[in-house]
């Protein structure tokens, strides 16, 4: 069975425990005998929702995107992909906020795509995920996507079929705030490679897939499964620790990459990018790796975080931070030397590393596996971050209280969501519902928790903590999230390790009437 044929079957039986009404608890329990109809990506919810975002004379942004095989250069060797433009990564998407998107994708891969459109709210019928909010594109053929984008942040664009997203198949997209001050702005997309070196992912997947229950290629999981020895303790620190000196427990990955690229180049050929010495600099940091977290610094410099996932929070000065995947963080940082300036993404219990230059003048590249002292030094905590007041939730009562259970190991290679390897789980909402989600993580690897159409805000001990659409959950521990219901559809929910949510790590938020 192809990968695709198997996100398929994944998607469509979530999508009919849906409309068959296995519903979760509530603090409003669902009655069986309610009479409800289900919001699909064709109802005419989605269509009035976004009217709602467009304003009067929106811009209009025509874009031209044709995934298709290349090849591009990785430390002299020619390696074989799939990709946007023939480009890796692919163009860059950069919009105003309340503009009108026209992309036009045509499809000359062998087998089915869809566009992803990560962490944008837009209508529910562009959000690309096939056989739930859109067929997908077939070979040879053409689909246009048209939203709005609403809100200004850093998001960026990946498939959602089959393991497509570990080609090279993602590009940034940026929708610009215009009170935003000017300034140097670099785009720092994180990626891990093996496409073309040997193996395919989809060879990687099987690979997976074939582990035998006794053997778990490295990974100490054989004693893993739905029910935890202990139970998964509360978590208001650092994204995705249980403590300073044991950063992400054990296990933070299945796949060891032979490379690991900054905007598609590695350490030894690194991207340098001209910037203006003793200014501000807004780096948009973006995890687009499959499999890999990284912990990211800039040589002699601090970090100021500035947004996450897109939203605004209070700032906070850090010299490192855990960047998920799928996660992306907007921060500040202020070259004063003169010359070639490191930024470092180091992959997290893995061996290797990614490398950028932030040149302010002349002067030779240091080494390529410079490691910055700023790796081990203060470490961006999930209770640091504060969403900015201008897009914290408001108190409410919460109308829906689920708890969603992340579940799996490594040997035999299953992962799901509430004890199930099929996205059985559903939650339902109506239109205005305000939800709180507790992610339960009952297994020992953390996984990054995305979802789509929305941002929720992460619920910490300090109070209100950050708006973010994608999270770190990491081992045996529970998160809390709330999020508004103010965009119809069917919504995935699932971890962004690619190969998690390709065997099941994933459910839907269901909108009902």
């Amino acid at each position: 069975m192809s990968p695709s044929t198997r996100r398929t079957l994944v998607i469509v039986g979530a999508f009919a425990l849906i409309v068959t009404g296995v519903w979760g608890t509530a603090v409003r329990p669902w009655q069986e005998a309610e009479n409800y109809s289900v919001i699909g990506a064709t109802d005419p919810a989605v269509a009035a929702a976004e009217a709602e975002r467009r304003t009067p004379g929106a811009s209009v942004q025509d874009v031209a995107l044709t995934a298709a095989p290349t090849t591009f250069t990785i430390e002299g060797a020619e390696v074989e992909t799939w990709a946007f433009n023939g480009a890796v990564p692919g163009p860059e998407v950069r919009v105003q906020a309340g503009d009108i998107v026209r992309a036009e994708v045509r499809n000359e891969l062998p087998e089915p795509l869809t566009i992803h459109w990560h962490g944008i709210a837009l209508r529910n019928d562009m959000d690309g995920v096939p056989d739930l909010t859109q067929d997908a594109i077939e070979p040879a053929e053409t689909f246009t996507y048209e939203f709005t984008a609403p809100d200004p942040g850093t998001y960026f664009f990946h498939p959602h079929t089959g393991t497509q997203l570990d080609r090279g198949l993602y590009a940034p997209f940026i929708v610009e705030d215009p009170s935003q001050p000017g300034g140097d702005d670099v785009v720092v997309m994180i990626d891990d490679w093996v496409d073309g070196t040997g193996r395919t992912p989809d060879d990687v997947l099987d690979e997976l897939l074939l582990m035998p229950a006794e053997g778990d290629m490295g990974h100490d999981m054989s004693e893993m499964g739905g029910d935890s020895p202990t139970p998964p303790m509360d978590h208001g620190d650092m994204p995705g620790t249980t403590s300073a000196d044991q950063p992400l427990v054990s296990d933070t990955g299945d796949v060891d990459y032979p490379f690991y690229l900054i905007n598609g180049r590695p350490p030894s050929d690194p991207a340098e990018y001209e910037v203006t010495p003793g200014e501000p600099v807004r780096l948009r940091l973006i995890n687009a790796g499959s499999d890999t977290p990284f912990r990211v610094a800039v040589v002699g410099a601090q970090l100021t975080v500035v947004a996450t996932d897109g939203f605004p929070v209070e700032p906070v000065d850090v010299d490192t931070l855990f960047l998920g995947m799928g996660e992306r963080y907007d921060v500040e940082v202020t070259i004063d030397e003169v010359g070639a300036v490191p930024l470092v993404a180091e992959p997290l219990g893995k061996p290797g590393e990614a490398v950028a230059l932030l040149r302010t003048g002349p002067g030779a590249a240091p080494p390529a596996d410079i490691s910055p002292t700023q790796l081990g030094g203060r470490i961006l905590a999930l209770s640091d971050l504060r969403a900015a007041s201008e897009v914290r939730l408001p108190a409410a009562p919460v109308d829906r209280d689920y708890s969603v259970e992340l579940t799996g190991g490594m040997a035999p290679y299953a992962w799901g969501i509430a004890g199930t390897s099929d996205g059985a789980l559903t939650l339902p909402v109506r239109d205005g519902d305000r939800v709180r989600l507790t992610i339960d993580n009952g297994t020992e690897m953390l996984h990054p928790i995305h979802l789509h159409g929305h941002t929720f805000q992460v619920v910490t001990d300090a109070g209100d903590g950050p708006r973010k659409d994608t999270l770190i959950v990491s081992a045996m521990s529970r998160i809390t999230v709330e999020l508004d219901a103010d965009n119809p559809g069917q919504w995935v929910l699932h971890c962004h390790n690619i190969y998690h949510a390709e065997v099941g790590m994933m459910t839907v938020l269901t909108y009902v009437r």
